[in-house]
């Protein structure tokens, strides 16, 4: 499997992969998700990962990137939003994508990239750990907007 970074023609097919996997709701109307998409390409901080499979994007993820003044001055980096569809689960779709995230964070002199799951799937957290995660080094907080609280 390979990945490639994602393309502005590539947003109608990420969003199928977004609804098929039922991560959490889309951005919508569909301007919005347009503008969003756009947006996101534009960043040099941003950078994005899909793997084909068929007329499909079987997976996904979403590299953010930073400058630091710690660690030497090495950056960090962020990995969210890693998706695969259901149906592509386990045959290297996941890696590919995040290998490549990976292999860009490094690129960018980022001292280290930062990962978070809510989920309790045991598989996906070995999936990570084979990706070269370790989990337990920190100690992961969130804090929800007030409005989203319920």
């Amino acid at each position: 499997m390979s990945a490639r970074p994602a393309q502005i023609s590539d947003l109608e097919r990420l969003l199928d992969l977004f609804r098929v996997s039922e991560v959490s709701s889309i951005a919508q109307p569909p301007e919005r998700a347009q503008r969003i998409w756009a947006e996101m390409l534009a960043r040099q901080d941003v950078a994005v990962f899909v793997s084909d499979a068929g007329a499909g994007i079987a997976a996904t993820c979403m590299l953010i990137t930073a400058p630091n003044l710690l660690r030497g001055g090495r950056g960090h980096a962020f990995l969210e939003n890693v998706v695969t569809r259901p149906e592509y689960r386990g045959q290297g779709h996941g890696r590919a994508v995040v290998c490549a995230a990976l292999a860009e964070a490094w690129a960018r002199d980022c001292h280290h990239v930062l990962l978070q799951s809510g989920r309790k799937d045991g598989r996906v957290h070995r999936f990570y750990e084979s990706c070269g995660f370790e989990p337990g080094v920190r100690t992961g907080y969130v804090a929800k907007r007030p409005a989203d609280r319920s």
